[in-house]
């Protein structure tokens, strides 16, 4: 029997957990079996990455350069834990894929920036542009150099991170996706989101800081107006390529 890949989910919100969940499933093709999720907001048991075939990390309210006294209770009870997974995986070359605080955590192991500083960028869908070395790339390559990604961040990496390829980048946030070795991978942009998810986020958002809530139904109906198929086909050969318990 192949071995599942793992999910580390970071949001605390149980509508929002649920709906990642789902569309990773749903966007990845996993089979029955195949992805098993732990909520680190809930529990931070010790994971042997032995028993996975790969890790995904997704994204959450966390901000990983936040202060510690203005973190809250769940994300410093995960956060020791998952950065020395990260390394750990970074040492193996364990396929990764991290999506918004997944690439904030595997750039701050590396000994990158992450801060709030600049590139920001609001709920909504934005221009990726990829880079020459993403051609070769297996996840990237033959797919469009320019395609649209959904996005909704408060902290960035400010330069590529020490020792990774930057395979993606936009105009108002240069590193959007990166990769590490040859198997551990990471993106600012969330891989799974169609516009529905997008919603269900922007709702569960709404007062946290990441636009004005009165834009909130505009966002939404702007959302719902894009078409987004590359992020959801690059999480697609991960899974394919990492995951032998994918259908």
């Amino acid at each position: 029997m192949p071995s599942p890949c793992l999910l580390l989910q970071l949001r605390p919100e149980r509508a929002a957990a649920d709906d990642e969940y789902e569309a990773i499933l749903r966007t990845g093709g996993f089979a029955p079996g195949g992805l098993v999720r732990i909520r680190m907001d809930r529990e931070v048991p010790e994971v042997d990455l032995a028993g996975y075939s790969a890790v995904v990390v997704g994204g959450g309210p966390a901000n990983l350069s936040d202060p510690d006294e203005r973190k809250p209770g769940y994300q410093r009870r995960f956060e020791p834990v998952l950065k020395k997974l990260v390394t750990e995986i970074v040492r193996r070359d364990i396929p990764y894929l991290g999506a918004c605080y997944g690439l904030s955590v595997l750039a701050d192991v590396l000994g990158g920036t992450v801060s709030r500083d600049r590139y920001a960028e609001g709920a909504g869908a934005v221009t990726v542009e990829t880079t020459p070395a993403a051609r070769a790339d297996p996840l990237l390559r033959g797919l469009p150099r320019s395609f649209r990604a959904f996005v909704g961040h408060k902290e960035s990496c400010q330069q590529v991170p020490p020792g990774a390829v930057l395979l993606a980048g936009s105009g108002g946030c240069p590193v959007q996706m990166v990769r590490v070795g040859s198997h551990v991978y990471a993106t600012q942009f969330h891989p799974e989101l169609d516009g529905d998810g997008l919603a269900l986020r922007i709702e569960t958002y709404r007062h946290a800081g990441y636009f004005d809530p009165e834009e909130a139904d505009s966002l939404i109906a702007l959302g719902h107006a894009e078409s987004i198929t590359v992020p959801g086909a690059i999480l697609r050969r991960f899974v394919a390529r990492y995951c032998p318990a994918a259908a």
